[in-house]
């Protein structure tokens, strides 16, 4: 693979000229996992992309998922076969070919508390899994299930209370830092020839006649507006489809509505355990997840209609998940254990059901005016299936031959050669005088990019020392970010490049002045910017903490909304 270009300010001014001269064939609106990967399948079909985002890649859902590439068990009591064999297809695919240095197997122990029927019952649907798995595969399938007696699985999972169990199941999926892959998905359709932009948002499109031919963008950062043409526009706006049709105009041919789900994060040492955990929930499955150092746990799922860009958490959703991983940890988990909380939307296709826990996961593509492509719905495992069909439907708007999808086949940047880096990881470590460990995690971050990434400490060795206050980050990687991610904003550096805001207990804020000096002479900032930076982002982490301590969903939502946005995207149109 040849150098992979930079998404920096220099790209960023490039990137807006593009925008300008360009004649594209398709502009995809949305810099989600979606859109990203909407984006890549076109750009590598040799189709002219441009691919926009308001706020930053992965700022909404993409962000703030459970972390899982998995099948997604729950969809086999809904006898949804179809979606389960499709996502556990994608899942293996990113494990072995596409992203290995981002998507790592993970077990889970699926406890079992009725003796006789459970067992013979949880059995026939784990082996369905792991033959839906194994039908067709591409590669090494993973580890089947493993049956345990309540000693076996209290020997993997001591916190599990004796009486919590009469025994588990051990199987295995996937996960991955989804704002990470999605960010370096963008980087992939940029290396492929694509023009990619953040802080760019659709205010307006363009028409001749009924059909839209572009659209309008703004530069969130300067006001700056340029008219980009298109032969198609593909909506992938996630949450918010309906909001971007009712820009287009019309009716839109299907709906889109908003599940919350909350999750926390709690140091590894509050939960003493070798696997992940699965249990089921009187609404869905709750599932407590290795983290590195941490533990992920949640998640809830309940209709939301407030504020879509910044979803709170309240103390009910805390409070709920504590309530239910509670009942089977024989040292509870208290609100003082908890590290970081986060709040995410899911997009489901509204009409199946009014439970959104029922809502269909299958996506949709339509083509509800002239000219626009609209995508929607699905898992985040199952990203790349949805982009190669709105491509597909792309392909019979434009006005010349498209080739099929080739992504199945494309891996993302830093998988090249990521295995071989792996057998060189001491050698990595000796050479620039970083531990181990150290190198194993910007590995499983940048795969073979992270020569790279160490090379801008070439002349400047205090890069190599750790982030104050998240000492599992390097300096260097916020350099990198700024030079090479498109992160503009503090929080894009803290919330998204790392994931500092919910693996600190400070959420960031001791880190952030440290940081903010790091990138400032990257990014052009002056000591006024700085402290605006600095400040803004004290006050999210102020809100958020507030906001979960409010009772219900309305009180937190007026405690988040009111803290400062870097980013002043338009009320009413706050697209992806």
């Amino acid at each position: 693979m040849t150098a992979v270009p930079p998404l920096g300010p220099a790209q960023r001014a490039q990137a807006w000229e593009e925008l300008v001269r360009g004649q594209f064939e398709v502009l995809v609106i949305g810099g989600g996992v979606t859109g990203a990967g909407v984006a890549l399948d076109a750009a590598t079909r040799g189709l002219r992309t441009a691919m926009v985002e308001a706020r930053d890649f992965a700022s909404g859902t993409s962000s703030r998922s459970s972390k899982l590439f998995h099948g997604g068990l729950r969809y086999l009591e809904q006898l949804n076969f179809g979606l389960v064999r499709e996502a556990l297809h994608e899942r293996d695919l990113s494990v072995n070919r596409i992203a290995p240095h981002l998507v790592k197997p993970v077990s889970f122990l699926y406890p079992l508390t009725h003796r006789g029927w459970e067992r013979p019952y949880v059995t026939a649907g784990l082996a369905l899994y792991d033959g839906l798995a194994r039908f067709g595969a591409l590669s090494e399938p993973m580890p089947a299930q493993k049956h345990l007696t309540r000693t076996g699985a209290r020997r993997l999972f001591p916190a599990l209370r004796s009486d919590a169990l009469v025994g588990a199941v051990r199987y295995w999926d996937a996960q991955a830092d989804d704002a990470r892959h999605t960010l370096t998905l963008a980087r992939t359709a940029a290396h492929y020839g694509a023009t990619v932009l953040n802080s760019a948002e659709v205010v307006f499109f363009l028409r001749n006649g009924d059909r839209v031919v572009g659209a309008r963008v703004r530069d969130v950062e300067t006001g700056r507006e340029v008219d980009v043409q298109s032969e198609v526009v593909v909506n992938a706006t996630g949450v918010w489809t309906d909001d971007l049709q009712t820009l287009v105009g019309g009716r839109g041919r299907f709906h889109v509505r908003a599940s919350k789900g909350v999750h926390i994060v709690v140091p590894r040492d509050r939960i003493n355990g070798e696997t992940g955990l699965i249990l089921k929930t009187e609404k869905s499955v709750l599932f407590v997840i290795p983290w590195g150092s941490h533990w992920i746990v949640g998640t809830t799922d309940t209709d939301w209609d407030l504020d879509k860009a910044h979803p709170a958490a309240s103390r009910e959703d805390i409070d709920y998940i504590l309530t239910h991983v509670n009942e089977v940890l024989a040292v509870p988990l208290t609100h003082d254990d908890i590290t970081g909380v986060y709040a995410g939307l899911r997009p489901l296709l509204s009409g199946e059901s009014e439970d959104t826990s029922t809502l269909s996961r299958e996506h949709a593509v339509a083509r509800p005016t002239p000219g626009v492509i609209s995508v929607a719905g699905g898992k985040y495992t199952t990203y790349r299936p949805m982009a190669a069909d709105a491509v597909d439907a792309v392909a019979e708007d434009v006005t010349r031959q498209v080739p099929p999808s080739v992504t199945e086949n494309i891996p993302l940047v830093g998988a090249e050669g990521y295995h071989a880096m792996v057998n060189q990881l001491d050698t990595l470590a000796e050479r620039w005088g970083i531990q181990r460990f150290q190198a194993e995690h910007l590995l499983n971050r940048f795969g073979s990019l992270a020569p790279d990434v160490l090379a801008l400490a070439a002349e400047d060795r205090s890069l190599l020392e750790p982030v104050p206050g998240a000492e599992e980050y390097l300096m260097v990687e916020m350099v990198w970010a700024a030079e090479h991610e498109a992160a503009l904003h503090l929080d894009d550096l803290l919330a998204r490049r790392t994931r500092i805001s919910i693996e600190t207990a400070h959420r960031g804020v001791d880190s952030a002045e440290p940081v903010a000096r790091a990138v400032a002479g990257v990014l052009g900032w002056d000591a006024e910017r700085i402290a605006n930076e600095v400040a803004s982002y004290a006050a999210r982490v102020e809100a958020e903490r507030r906001s979960q301590t409010e009772a219900d969903d309305r009180a937190a939502d007026a405690v988040r909304v009111a803290a400062p946005d870097t980013r002043a995207v338009a009320v009413g149109r706050a697209l992806v």
